[in-house]
């Protein structure tokens, strides 16, 4: 189980000026792990990936 609260977070290159935010979350606790969160929101959900699947989610989104 990650420890959300142990990551550090930053916010995305590809981030929108607008407010509309993706922040990325890794660390120590995130061997393994990759979280993704709103950060207009940052206690709301996240969206976890291994660092396998995540790198295949960020090299379909940049091919679009």
């Amino acid at each position: 189980m990650l420890e959300y609260s142990r990551l550090s977070w930053r916010k995305s290159s590809r981030s929108a000026q607008n407010g509309a935010c993706v922040e990325v979350g890794s660390g120590p606790s995130a061997r393994d792990h990759v979280a993704l969160r709103d950060s207009k929101n940052p206690d709301g959900a996240k969206l976890v990936f291994a660092r396998p699947e995540f790198r295949s989610f960020v090299d379909r989104v940049k091919s679009l």
